[in-house]
This record gives structure tokens, C-alpha cells and sequence, in this order.
């Protein structure tokens, strides 16, 4: 069955070499392998593909999430900052914003783009 597998999200660039500089510029990712005219990173336990398309950035939802515990969220989000990603807020049910972060319960949040409009999140676990 599928869900004996680890999914590697795949994200989409307009332009690879600016993407490149993204992820392993300003969020710190490794570059495992150049794939087939794109890049494959790890993070954590897994790894997402990064490659060139002409639809990069059209979807409107988020394409990945990254789980980090919680008594390291506040650093991840100030690290962040300082290298000038801009956090999105939007209207949605039960959610409290405070300086671009979501509270939910006990979860807190950010959303933020890639260079190309890829919607990107830092989480802590539910």
C-alpha cells in the first residue's frame, strides 16, 4: 500500500537557480542530488524535488509543511524574518493572528512563498 511510503513533495520553479538560492540560501535545505533538471533535498527524515515548470506557483494551497517542535518554533520564525520572508495571513475559522503567526489551541503557524508563489508552512505538531 502507498502509506507504507514516505510522499516527497514536489515543487515547481520558474527559474532553478533562484530556487536554488531559496532553499539553500534562506531555508538552510541540502541538496542531496540534481535530478532529471531539478533538485532533490532532505529534510528531516524526508526530501522534497524541486523542478522547472511552466505552471510554478499557480496553486493557491499549500504545498508544504514543515513540523517543528514547539519550543523551537519561535527561533524558526525570527531565523526567518531575519532573512526577510514576509508570513501571510488569511481569514479562517478559529484562528487567532498575532505579527503574521495562526494560533490554533495549542498550535501555532506560519505561511509563507518561495520565490515562485509555492505556499510554504512551519508548523508545530497538532
Amino acid at each position: 500500500m502507498l502509506s507504507d511510503y514516505t510522499p516527497a513533495p514536489t515543487l515547481a520553479t520558474k527559474d532553478l537557480a533562484s530556487a536554488r538560492e531559496f532553499y539553500e540560501g534562506v531555508l538552510g535545505c541540502t541538496p542531496m542530488t540534481d535530478v532529471a533538471g531539478g533538485v532533490m533535498y532532505s529534510a528531516g527524515a524526508s526530501q522534497f524535488l524541486v523542478y522547472p515548470s511552466s505552471f510554478a506557483g499557480t496553486n493557491k494551497a499549500t504545498y508544504m509543511a514543515f513540523q517543528v517542535p514547539a519550543e523551537a518554533f519561535d527561533s524558526e520564525v525570527d531565523a526567518l524574518r531575519a532573512k526577510g520572508i514576509e508570513f501571510q495571513t488569511f481569514e479562517y475559522p478559529d484562528v487567532s493572528w498575532s505579527n503574521g503567526v495562526a494560533t490554533m489551541g495549542e498550535q501555532r503557524a506560519v505561511w509563507f512563498a518561495d520565490p515562485d508563489g509555492n505556499i510554504i508552512n512551519l508548523e508545530t505538531p497538532a
